[in-house]
């Protein structure tokens, strides 16, 4: 097989690949996962520090916005108004 790092040794990455191919699927799932969320906090993390002065209500629409695109965050935006005037 070719080796898929330039880095990483290819006999380091033989063992990694077979690693990874006996893990269950249950441990594959919780890796992905914890990954998948490793990048949610940076990113959130990279947002809040870009945009300090916002709160967090505004920097979650931000989120929205970047991640999901301009519509899906004007509806998200809506649905915050709604709930911000249910209360009132």
């Amino acid at each position: 097989m070719r080796t898929q790092s330039i880095d990483t040794n290819q006999k380091t990455e033989d063992v990694l690949i077979s690693l990874i191919r006996k893990a269950k699927p249950s441990k594959k799932f919780d890796q992905v996962r914890s990954l998948s969320q490793t990048a949610l906090n940076l990113s959130r993390r990279a947002i809040n520090r870009k945009n300090s002065a916002l709160d967090d209500v505004q920097q979650d629409i931000l989120f929205v916005n970047y991640y999901y695109g301009p519509e899906l965050s004007a509806k998200f935006c809506n649905y915050i108004q709604k709930k911000i005037n249910e209360k009132s």
